[in-house]
């Protein structure tokens, strides 16, 4: 599908507001498409004043404007995350993902209130994102037609990067914030910032290039250590510090304390996009790590031994899933049931000693599921009779023994 395909029809188009769905609002408009943009408030930390964007979109062409507030289903999203310890290769916290998963079920529910059938998005061709969208809108609204400009010849011809649209915006006098000295490029939520393109690109540029807008450089952080507890029931957290809060106010207060000791702050990463090329990026998500590490050290006490590995391969294969844009599929809502087996139990306050981008174990009470127990200690103490390992070891000889006789030791 392309521009032309589009003449006179009515479009929505999940708008950020920034430099590419400005020039792609504009440059449709120019070709006779109508464009209703729609924006998610994910509380966005770079967008301090959500009314801009509506400002930009218009001032871009579009025929109308939605905001859609998403704050809460992200938040409970993310917490979803933390509960199955969702990092793609052991270090991203897939704040991007759960962003894009929220935006277009909002987005979709909008464009069946209004009757539109076209859904666009600005994402590159060579990225994730444009699958993550593209999947949710074949799996969740098989009925709707996606358009992306990013795959249009036509806009290709014209705009073959960012310094093309930024010197299109400003022949057009269209109100960007872009501008040709930005050294890199973020993608923001409540969750965490992505950092990557530009400057990035060089792997001669040192992850302390970015300026933090989540928190500081962990040397940056305060020289003294910081307490904090969190409660958690059924793996959520109800309380941080003793005081109630809520899945978003969790969220928004763990990126508060997490981000001024710099946790979570500047994970550099050379990823490998699910299209097949490899990617860097300077991420930063201080409440998901603070919350994440917390959980994992809750999950220390409650899962046994085959759980523990069982849970290991569906948190790497709900993050794959998730970041390859599956997580609506069959596969990934019977991993997601699977670890909700384990987050009933997720019960418990743990506290933790946070310096200097660390987060420390510091103590956890009240966690009526653990198996910690007296058995396991040193002293003369538990139910364990240190005899009985005699029978539990001799039968473990025998099949020592016959692999040292085979000769495959």
């Amino acid at each position: 599908m392309n521009a032309k395909d589009l003449t006179g029809q009515t479009i929505a188009l999940a708008a950020s507001g920034g430099l590419d769905t400005c020039t792609i609002t504009h440059w449709l408009t120019q070709q006779g498409v109508k464009v209703v943009a729609i924006t998610g408030d994910l509380g966005q930390p770079d967008e301090t004043d959500f009314g801009a964007i509506e400002k930009r979109m218009r001032a871009c062409g579009a025929v109308d404007f939605v905001g859609i507030p998403l704050q809460k289903e992200l938040a409970e999203l993310g917490m979803e995350g933390v509960q199955a310890q969702t990092c793609y290769e052991s270090r991203y916290w897939l704040t991007t993902p759960y962003g894009r998963q929220v935006t277009a079920l909002g987005i979709f529910a909008e464009m069946k209130k209004r009757g539109l059938k076209i859904f666009s998005h600005g994402c590159t061709g060579r990225g994730n994102d444009q699958v993550r969208f593209h999947l949710a809108a074949n799996m969740l609204e098989p009925d709707f037609e996606v358009y992306a400009p990013w795959r249009d010849g036509d806009f290709l011809e014209k705009f073959g990067g960012r310094i093309q649209m930024i010197e299109y915006c400003e022949k057009n006098n269209l109100p960007i914030k872009a501008s040709r000295e930005k050294p890199y490029s973020t993608d923001a939520n409540l969750l965490g910032l992505t950092h990557e393109a530009g400057k990035l690109e060089s792997l001669l540029t040192p992850a302390h290039f970015v300026t933090p807008e989540m928190g500081v450089w962990a040397e940056q952080a305060p020289d003294k250590t910081e307490a904090c507890s969190v409660r958690f029931e059924k793996g959520l957290p109800v309380a941080i510090n003793g005081k109630p809060v809520d899945t978003l106010k969790a969220m928004t207060l763990a990126n508060e304390i997490g981000g001024r000791n710099g946790i979570g702050i500047g994970l550099h990463m050379v990823e490998n996009r699910f299209v097949g090329v490899k990617s860097r990026g300077v991420y930063e998500a201080p409440g998901m790590e603070l919350l994440g590490s917390a959980y994992a050290f809750l999950l220390q006490l409650v899962i046994d031994r085959r759980a523990r590995e069982l849970f290991a391969s569906l948190s790497d294969h709900i993050s794959k899933q998730l970041y390859q844009g599956y997580w609506n599929d069959l596969a990934t809502r019977m991993s997601r049931k699977a670890v909700a087996e384990i987050t009933r139990l997720a019960t418990g306050t743990i506290s933790v000693s946070l310096y200097k981008g660390n987060v420390s174990f510091a103590g956890a009470e009240d966690v009526p599921h653990s198996l910690f127990s007296k058995d396991g200690s040193m002293e003369a103490e538990g139910s364990f009779d240190h005899k009985d390992s005699e029978g539990f070891l001799g039968v473990l000889g025998v099949h020592g023994r016959i692999l040292a006789r085979a000769g495959q030791v």
